[in-house]
């Protein structure tokens, strides 16, 4: 399979915008700057794909943080009908795309000890679930948690600035917990990873995603929700 890192490298001095180029150069490590140029060069190919305008012309912005309002809220397309959001991990990144509130997570499942120190942050049922599973099924149930979690914080705008004890999102591995007013789904990645997308619920409609993509630096295929 084509190497992505190969394609978007003559692509990004004329798809990427200063601002873009500047964080991408301010990266250290050179796989990290590979990872941010596949990642923003494929969003602006396909929010201009979907918005039929050359992707170095798609106007994305900030919006206000709904915590304090300040101009460090989810990246947004000004003047749009049309949602996104990203996430990366080592070697992946995950793309969501809705005409409502979306907000999308990827993520390596950690090691149990990342498991043991950090599961204590999570809602108390979550803590709970955690403590029943067996402990060689700890880690990928965590990694479960937690991207639907950090979805769904994108979703709303907060990030992690929402206290992660707030919002059950559950440990399953079957169907993630309901949250009223907003679709949750687990998205199908490599062994290793866990990721999940969520969507803003609208009154009469049916779904509002309109696509996810997992992309990696080797590859790409869309990713089923």
């Amino acid at each position: 399979m084509e190497d992505l890192r190969d394609v978007v490298a003559p692509l990004a001095a004329s798809v990427l915008d200063g601002g873009e180029r500047a964080r991408e150069a301010a990266l250290r490590r050179a796989v990290d700057r590979d990872g941010y140029r596949v990642t923003h060069v494929g969003l602006r190919l396909l929010l201009g794909a979907y918005l039929g305008i050359d992707p170095p012309d798609v106007p994305l912005a900030r919006a206000p943080c709904p915590e304090c309002r300040g101009p460090h809220g989810r990246p947004v397309v000004r003047e749009a009908a049309l949602h996104f959001s990203v996430s990366r991990a080592p070697g992946y990144c995950l793309l969501a795309f809705a005409v409502t509130d979306v907000g999308a997570d990827v993520e390596k499942v950690p090691s149990s000890a990342v498991v043991e120190e950090t599961s204590a942050a999570l809602h108390p049922r979550e803590t709970a679930e955690l403590a029943a599973c067996p402990p060689a099924d700890r880690p990928a149930a965590f990694a479960r948690a937690w991207t639907r979690k950090e979805a769904y914080l994108k979703g709303l705008g907060t990030g992690l600035g929402r206290d992660l004890r707030s919002d059950h999102l559950g440990t399953s591995p079957h169907v993630p917990t309901r949250i009223p007013g907003w679709s949750v789904s687990d998205v199908s990645v490599p062994a290793g990873y866990a990721a999940a997308v969520v969507v803003r619920a609208a009154p009469g409609a049916p779904s509002n995603a309109m696509g996810t993509a997992v992309m990696r630096e080797r590859g790409c295929r869309p990713a089923g929700r």
